[in-house]
Protein backbone atom coordinates (compact mmCIF):
# COMPACT_ATOMS: atom_id res chain seq x y z
CA UNK A 1 0.00 0.00 0.00
CA UNK A 2 1.37 3.03 -0.87
CA UNK A 3 0.09 5.98 1.62
CA UNK A 4 2.18 9.15 2.22
CA UNK A 5 1.85 10.19 5.50
CA UNK A 6 3.03 13.57 6.69
CA UNK A 7 6.07 12.61 8.49
CA UNK A 8 7.43 10.71 5.58
CA UNK A 9 7.26 13.40 3.15
CA UNK A 10 9.12 15.51 6.19
CA UNK A 11 11.61 13.20 6.36
CA UNK A 12 12.13 12.86 2.67
CA UNK A 13 12.47 16.30 2.43
CA UNK A 14 14.96 16.49 5.54
CA UNK A 15 17.25 13.68 3.39
CA UNK A 16 17.10 15.64 0.18
CA UNK A 17 17.40 18.81 1.57
CA UNK A 18 20.97 17.48 3.36
CA UNK A 19 22.15 15.68 0.24
CA UNK A 20 21.84 18.80 -1.70
CA UNK A 21 24.19 20.82 0.89
CA UNK A 22 26.27 18.11 1.27
CA UNK A 23 28.28 17.31 -2.07
CA UNK A 24 31.20 14.62 -2.60
CA UNK A 25 33.26 17.30 -3.93
CA UNK A 26 33.30 19.11 -0.86
CA UNK A 27 34.30 16.46 1.31
CA UNK A 28 37.06 16.39 3.11
CA UNK A 29 40.05 14.04 1.48
CA UNK A 30 43.24 14.97 2.96
CA UNK A 31 44.77 16.51 5.90
CA UNK A 32 48.13 17.99 6.17
CA UNK A 33 51.05 20.23 8.06
CA UNK A 34 53.46 21.92 6.89
CA UNK A 35 56.20 24.30 8.33
CA UNK A 36 57.60 27.17 6.50
CA UNK A 37 60.49 29.19 7.29
CA UNK A 38 60.61 32.71 5.12
CA UNK A 39 62.90 35.23 4.87
CA UNK A 40 63.59 38.51 2.81
CA UNK A 41 64.27 42.58 2.20
CA UNK A 42 62.46 43.38 -0.99
CA UNK A 43 62.34 40.12 -2.25
CA UNK A 44 61.49 37.31 -0.33
CA UNK A 45 61.92 33.16 -0.28
CA UNK A 46 60.07 30.52 1.40
CA UNK A 47 61.24 26.80 2.08
CA UNK A 48 59.42 24.14 4.07
CA UNK A 49 58.11 20.76 4.42
CA UNK A 50 55.62 19.00 5.47
CA UNK A 51 53.40 15.84 5.50
CA UNK A 52 49.99 15.20 3.79
CA UNK A 53 47.63 12.45 4.61
CA UNK A 54 45.53 10.35 2.73
CA UNK A 55 43.51 7.96 3.12
CA UNK A 56 45.29 6.35 6.00
CA UNK A 57 49.03 7.23 4.39
CA UNK A 58 51.38 10.09 4.93
CA UNK A 59 52.87 11.62 2.10
CA UNK A 60 56.00 14.05 2.56
CA UNK A 61 55.93 17.35 1.03
CA UNK A 62 58.16 19.95 -0.22
CA UNK A 63 57.27 23.80 -0.07
CA UNK A 64 58.77 26.88 -1.25
CA UNK A 65 58.19 30.09 -3.19
CA UNK A 66 59.25 33.52 -3.93
CA UNK A 67 57.88 37.09 -3.60
CA UNK A 68 58.16 40.42 -4.44
CA UNK A 69 57.39 43.88 -2.98
CA UNK A 70 56.95 44.82 0.73
CA UNK A 71 58.93 42.04 1.96
CA UNK A 72 61.56 42.86 4.90
CA UNK A 73 62.21 40.23 7.84
CA UNK A 74 62.23 36.79 8.94
CA UNK A 75 59.66 33.82 9.88
CA UNK A 76 58.81 31.03 10.76
CA UNK A 77 55.16 29.40 9.97
CA UNK A 78 53.52 25.72 11.23
CA UNK A 79 49.98 25.47 8.99
CA UNK A 80 47.62 22.40 9.58
CA UNK A 81 44.34 22.28 7.65
CA UNK A 82 42.27 20.13 5.29
CA UNK A 83 42.78 19.48 1.45
CA UNK A 84 39.59 19.17 -0.39
CA UNK A 85 38.59 17.77 -4.17
CA UNK A 86 41.81 15.72 -3.92
CA UNK A 87 41.61 11.84 -5.99
CA UNK A 88 44.87 10.94 -5.60
CA UNK A 89 48.25 12.50 -3.89
CA UNK A 90 49.71 14.05 -6.70
CA UNK A 91 46.19 16.07 -6.87
CA UNK A 92 48.18 18.53 -4.00
CA UNK A 93 51.01 19.28 -6.68
CA UNK A 94 51.25 22.85 -7.98
CA UNK A 95 51.04 26.64 -6.76
CA UNK A 96 48.81 27.70 -5.03
CA UNK A 97 46.73 31.07 -5.57
CA UNK A 98 44.67 33.05 -2.48
CA UNK A 99 40.96 31.96 -3.11
CA UNK A 100 38.16 34.82 -1.78
CA UNK A 101 38.99 36.05 1.49
CA UNK A 102 42.68 35.08 1.02
CA UNK A 103 45.08 35.24 3.66
CA UNK A 104 44.78 37.31 7.31
CA UNK A 105 46.81 37.76 9.88
CA UNK A 106 45.73 38.64 13.82
CA UNK A 107 47.71 38.10 16.79
CA UNK A 108 50.37 36.05 15.05
CA UNK A 109 47.22 33.31 13.62
CA UNK A 110 47.41 33.20 9.94
CA UNK A 111 44.21 31.44 8.52
CA UNK A 112 44.13 30.65 4.31
CA UNK A 113 42.56 29.64 1.82
CA UNK A 114 44.47 28.66 -1.22
CA UNK A 115 43.53 26.60 -4.71
CA UNK A 116 45.73 25.39 -7.36
CA UNK A 117 45.19 24.49 -11.39
CA UNK A 118 43.85 20.91 -10.81
CA UNK A 119 41.00 22.73 -8.49
CA UNK A 120 42.69 20.82 -4.68
CA UNK A 121 41.43 23.91 -2.12
CA UNK A 122 43.88 23.86 0.81
CA UNK A 123 42.24 25.74 4.16
CA UNK A 124 44.69 26.16 6.53
CA UNK A 125 45.59 27.73 9.70
CA UNK A 126 48.49 28.39 12.27
CA UNK A 127 50.50 30.52 14.05
CA UNK A 128 53.28 33.03 13.11
CA UNK A 129 56.60 33.42 14.68
CA UNK A 130 58.70 36.18 14.18
CA UNK A 131 59.06 39.48 12.90
CA UNK A 132 58.13 39.76 9.02
CA UNK A 133 56.07 42.47 7.55
CA UNK A 134 54.31 40.70 4.84
CA UNK A 135 53.58 36.96 4.49
CA UNK A 136 51.85 35.86 1.67
CA UNK A 137 51.26 32.39 0.62
CA UNK A 138 49.92 33.26 -2.53
CA UNK A 139 52.57 31.37 -5.44
CA UNK A 140 53.24 28.75 -3.09
CA UNK A 141 54.18 25.98 -4.67
CA UNK A 142 53.84 22.19 -2.84
CA UNK A 143 55.29 19.10 -4.38
CA UNK A 144 55.46 15.40 -3.19
CA UNK A 145 58.95 14.66 -2.00
CA UNK A 146 61.11 11.96 -3.47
Amino acid sequence: MNVITRRSLIFSGAALASGALLTPAEAATGSFSIRIVSAGFIFGASVGSGILRFQGTDFRLNVGGISAGATIGASGTDLVGTAYHLRQPADIEGIYSAVGAGLSVAGGRSVAQLTNSRGVVLRLHGRQMGLMFSIDLSGMSISLAS
